[in-house]
């Protein structure tokens, strides 16, 4: 099953400082057929102006990776971890027993990215914070796993559920194709640029969601980059 869900229906907010997609019930948008995908809680659209941000404020028990499309996030949180992540580069929040942090964009341009929180495998562990540098150029026409479950296996940014964050670049007219299992559940945003997938068109920013398939093939019909989650 493929069903494309067009950027111009998510739920939309639109705060001044920051204007939100939801591709998920969030907030103040709630739509009771949109409540996650598998263990995927929230995937938002972000656009933060410049010189603003989310004021300090608390999660627990959520794996929140922040995948940065242009700009950059500047962190800092309750455990004394100060970083800033950058366009292309991905930090993890395991919010754990209890964390509180803020997020700033301190440039001078809006910082654009995915918030994307999934459902821990197990909660009340303690909290925790990463980030790393992921070159575009190393994901040129294939898969990079960015956080997983299993790091040491994927060489990504450790997060506390049966879950993979990767993301690609793919030239106009090539494909990527992903490995699934038809049992989980994948969803997917193509950031920039229109692709199909297994014959299915989306455009730019679309949210894609994904369960039955055996393989996922995605093809560039523009210059893309695309990020996928693999949940349970």
């Amino acid at each position: 099953m493929i069903e494309v869900r067009p950027f111009a229906g998510l739920g939309h907010a639109d705060h001044g400082w920051l204007d939100a997609r939801h591709h998920f019930s969030f907030a103040s948008y709630l739509d009771r057929g949109r409540m996650g995908w598998g263990a995927i809680r929230v995937w938002n659209d972000d656009t933060i102006t410049a010189k603003s941000g989310f004021p300090p404020h608390p999660h627990s028990d959520m794996e929140i990776v922040t995948f940065v499309r242009t700009g950059a996030i500047s962190h800092q949180d309750s455990l004394g971890n100060k970083g800033r992540t950058a366009a292309g580069d991905v930090q993890v929040m395991s919010a754990g027993t209890g964390i509180t942090h803020a997020e700033y964009n301190l440039e001078d341009e809006a910082t654009t990215l995915f918030q994307i929180w999934i459902l821990p495998d197990e909660t009340g562990a303690a909290p925790s914070w990463g980030q790393r540098e992921f070159p575009r150029g190393e994901r040129a026409g294939r898969w990079e796993i960015m956080a997983s479950g299993t790091p040491e296996a994927d060489g990504a940014l450790p997060i506390r559920a049966d879950a993979k964050v990767a993301a690609a670049t793919i030239p106009a007219g090539q494909n990527v194709a992903y490995p699934a299992d038809p049992a989980r559940h994948q969803y997917l945003v193509a950031p920039v640029g229109r692709i199909r997938i297994n014959g299915v068109e989306a455009q730019p920013r679309d949210g894609v969601a994904i369960t039955g398939e055996t393989q996922i093939v995605v093809e560039a019909l523009d210059d893309a980059e695309v990020v996928l989650v693999d949940s349970r």
